[in-house]
């Protein structure tokens, strides 16, 4: 039982051990992005491995698995960690490559294929401190690789957040302690007050970071002011197709976001909490569970923690996977045992929120940063950023870029660094067109503004918003049309359905997007648009109706040109609306027959050797014959006179 600083310390020293042996440790990136892309095998090739080496290296040696670390792209990635050398680390690694890899570490030797690079030393942003290894004996092999760890990628980034992910076993509390968890939960609960930590919180400028960006010191003070049993709720209903942030966290760093409740409690005068997470997470689910188990053993959870008099306790609470139960009160109606639908805002969930009790409820990120205020302080996180959006914001970086992944950056830094420095930009050459930012509610930000800076303010004049963190890039070959579409279906189908403006103005909405996308659209039909996207804003009941316009109004701000393509031409300019284009064979065809034995409707006949045709009348147009072709005799046609193969590159 943890009752004291030694307490913590002693159990710091254990977890140093584990995270710096004195002796040869294998890591492999074990999140879901890590075992989808094979992880589990090289898992076990590492633990088979190690084992065969017998006695010396392989008598002490030890397998590890830790979070993502944010390079998604290079999973699975196994990261070297033997004294007096650097920690190295290996991207794309078959489990066939495990042998040779380990074998030629326990000789001092390095196999440079699938060599990522190495890192030199990492921050304990915690306790500010930084673990060094001693380079007394660094392979050439390496250090013909110095810096070479993917600095683009990194370089602009700083974790908060993110601190552990990547670097602690997830199911290991002493390793949590030993990289500085509970240091901020012990200062909080032996040298301050309530009222002194939500004024910490405030000062910091720490905003929420799961949409709407409110400040987290004030909806701490609002809450503790209200009279009742008071809750406190961690958000982990992420929902947004593309985003994958706080999956991650509690899949990589759980002890992050029960640390940060713990403190939150104590602040508002909290006895209880909960954690609301989707049931498709099984891997987060079970390794934050294993993190209460080990809080509670450890007397971190439960009654007079730390000797302080303070008492706290929560369960997880497991989601069906509704979109709208992102929304704090469908969320806390859900938790009731009741339809996950919203309520009116104007009663305030701080006052009257779970079981009619004051409730604080923030998101995953937004209860990792807290412990970090708490040890390094209001004065360094508000330095970081800007002054109205301080800190750091986590996105997940998918779509058409070349560096897909978790970023984690300053506010404050370009659409165009995240994209281009980071991202390493638009895969093959291809224009960068759009990115959208916050989710299916989210807008769609075109090219002449990649120089936007990216925080709460300017993405909320800039049509979008911050929300959870989602980014998905898009390029020359998507149509913002169809784009739109596709995020007003997502939305109608995710619609509660309680209030008319919602539950019609989206059904509408996306009926009149579908007859654009099918060459059925009037000009008309973009004022009604915009008329209902109005509409939605104004009057929907809660705030995920609110802002489900904003896929549709943004792109038809920056992209109205794309629109009156689509109605005026009938062409859809990205041949992306299959109503809209047509697949041809030219004479340049060989004959090799490709195209047909690819055909998954049989729209292709032709003899071997010989000019094939497309039956237009069978022709799903699904594109198959346009991409297996290798003579470029398959044409995509997006309107009358535009035949011309690669019209949209």
């Amino acid at each position: 039982m943890i009752k004291s600083l030694a307490d913590l310390e002693k159990i710091a020293s254990e977890g140093e051990r584990r995270l710096h042996p004195p002796h040869l440790k294998v890591m492999v990136g074990a999140a879901t992005c890590g075992i989808a892309s094979g992880a589990k095998d090289v898992i076990h090739a590492v633990e088979e491995t190690l084992k065969s080496f017998g006695n010396g290296a392989g008598a002490t040696a030890v397998a590890s698995r830790t979070g993502c670390i944010g390079m998604c792209y290079e999973e699975p990635l196994m990261d070297i960690l033997k004294p007096g050398w650097p920690r190295i680390t290996y991207s794309h690694v078959k489990p066939e490559q495990v042998a040779e890899i380990l074998s030629a570490v326990k000789e001092g030797k390095v196999v440079k294929d699938g060599l990522l690079g190495k890192i030199e030393e990492i921050e304990d942003i915690t306790r500010n401190t930084c673990y060094r290894y001693p380079l007394e004996s660094v392979p050439p092999e390496i250090a013909a690789v110095e810096g070479l760890f993917n600095l683009e990628f990194t370089a602009k980034q700083q974790h908060i957040a993110m601190r552990n992910c990547g670097i602690i076993d997830p199911e290991s509390i002493e390793e949590y302690i030993a990289r500085g968890g509970y240091r901020g939960l012990y200062r909080v609960l032996t040298e301050m007050k309530p009222d002194e930590v939500i004024d910490m919180v405030d000062a910091s400028g720490l905003r929420g970071r799961g949409g709407g960006g409110f400040g987290t010191g004030r909806k701490w003070r609002y809450c503790k002011a209200a009279e009742g049993y008071r809750y406190v709720i961690c958000n982990a209903d992420e929902g947004d197709p593309g985003a994958y942030m706080d999956r991650s966290l509690l899949e990589g760093d759980p002890h992050s976001i029960l640390e940060g409740m713990l403190i939150g409690a104590f602040a508002i005068g909290s006895q209880q909490g909960y954690v609301y997470v989707r049931a498709e997470y099984p891997l987060a689910v079970r390794r934050l569970q294993n993190a209460i188990e080990g809080v509670r053993k450890h007397g971190l959870l439960g009654k007079d923690i730390f000797g302080t008099g303070f008492n706290f306790d929560l369960r997880i609470v497991k989601g069906g996977g509704a979109f709208v139960c992102g929304e704090s009160t469908a969320l806390m109606a859900s938790i009731e045992g009741k339809p996950g639908e919203p309520r009116a805002k104007y009663v305030h969930t701080v006052e009257k929120g779970l079981w009619n009790q004051p409730t604080t409820l923030n998101n995953v990120e937004t209860w990792a940063n807290v412990p970090v205020i708490a040890v390094r302080g209001a004065e360094w996180f508000a330095s970081i950023g800007n002054p109205e959006s301080t800190g750091t914001k986590i996105f997940s970086l998918v779509g058409k870029v070349k560096r897909a992944g978790l970023v984690e950056v300053p506010m404050g830094i370009t659409l165009r660094e995240i994209i281009y420095d980071i991202g390493g930009g638009i895969p093959e050459g291809k224009k960068f067109k759009a990115v959208q930012t916050g989710g299916p509610s989210g807008g769609c930000i075109p090219a002449n503004l990649l120089d936007l800076e990216v925080d709460f303010d300017r993405l909320w004049e800039a049509g979008s918003m911050m929300g959870s963190g989602g980014m998905i890039v898009m390029d020359s070959e998507t149509c913002m049309v169809d784009v739109a579409k596709f995020f007003t279906e997502f939305l109608k189908d995710e619609s509660c359905g309680k209030c008319v403006p919602c539950r019609e103005g989206l059904s509408q909405t996306h009926e009149i997007l579908k007859r654009i996308t099918e060459g059925e659209g009037q000009e008309s039909d973009l004022d009604l648009l915009e008329e209902l996207g109005k509409a939605m804003q104004d009057s929907s009941l809660c705030a995920l109706g609110g802002s489900a316009p904003n896929p549709v109004l943004s792109t038809l701000r920056f992209f109205r040109d794309e629109y009156l393509e689509h109605i005026k031409n009938k062409r859809c300019p990205a041949g992306v609306c299959t109503a809209l284009i047509r697949f041809e064979i030219t004479d340049k065809c060989t004959g090799c027959t490709l195209c047909a034995k690819n055909c998954p409707v049989d729209a292709i006949s032709g003899e071997v050797k010989e000019l094939h045709v497309i039956d237009q009348e069978k022709c799903i147009k699904c594109g198959v014959c346009y991409d297996v072709c290798k003579f470029d005799a398959v044409t995509r046609n997006t309107s009358s006179s535009d035949s011309v193969r690669g019209d949209n590159d």
